[in-house]
């Protein structure tokens, strides 16, 4: 199991893995979860997928892609759109409810969103724990190389159970809400300790 940080910069050194990456979001999100994204060639993708985020992948030796997450800065802007976050809170998101966090949603250098955070359906149950640490050992890595020292991220609201298990503090920052018939909410992942 490897994992792999992209930017625009970077990707054209790894084959299809990029690719790889959004086919196997369009597999999960589109094909199994039945969600209503924009797709093509066999690929889902954004108005967030622009060359300011990064996009970390967990895959194997011949880039199969076993989980994936995009990172973009609270920062970003273009055109009307900033983070999904963000936007949501501004209405801009049909999908996401625009009372998803308590406070105004953070603009800062050090915070970055975390979206699109996945395991891909067809890794086997008795490999998911494990891939999906890895993801977050990576996520957390990548994001202080960024400069981060913490990431808002919308989640399962299941996310108490396995917190603890990836080694990062976690605080909610918005209630829990239907989304797409899952309960989800805003969370802050903190990477200040892992900064020392």
């Amino acid at each position: 199991m490897q994992t792999t940080t992209l930017s625009f910069a970077n990707i054209h050194n790894h084959g299809e893995l990029f690719a790889n990456m959004l086919r196997a979001r369009r597999e999960l999100f589109i094909v199994h979860n039945k969600w209503n994204l924009p797709e093509a060639m066999g690929m889902e993708y954004d108005q967030y997928d622009t060359p300011a985020s990064r996009w970390v992948v967990v895959h194997d030796e011949l880039g199969r892609v076993l989980a994936g997450n995009r990172l973009t800065p609270t920062t970003t802007k273009c055109g009307i759109y900033t983070y999904m976050i963000r936007d949501a809170q501004r209405g801009l998101l049909e999908t996401i409810p625009e009372t998803l966090l308590y406070k105004e949603a953070p603009v800062a250098e050090n915070i970055w969103e975390s979206s699109r955070l996945f395991v891909a359906h067809d890794v086997p149950m008795n490999m998911r724990r494990a891939v999906h640490a890895k993801l977050v050992s990576e996520l957390g890595a990548a994001a202080r190389r960024l400069g981060a020292t913490h990431c808002l991220t919308l989640l399962n609201a299941n996310w108490p159970r396995w917190a603890g298990r990836v080694g990062v503090d976690m605080t909610a920052m918005g209630p829990v809400m239907e989304i797409e018939n899952v309960n989800n909410q805003v969370v802050s992942m903190d990477f200040t300790k892992a900064l020392h």
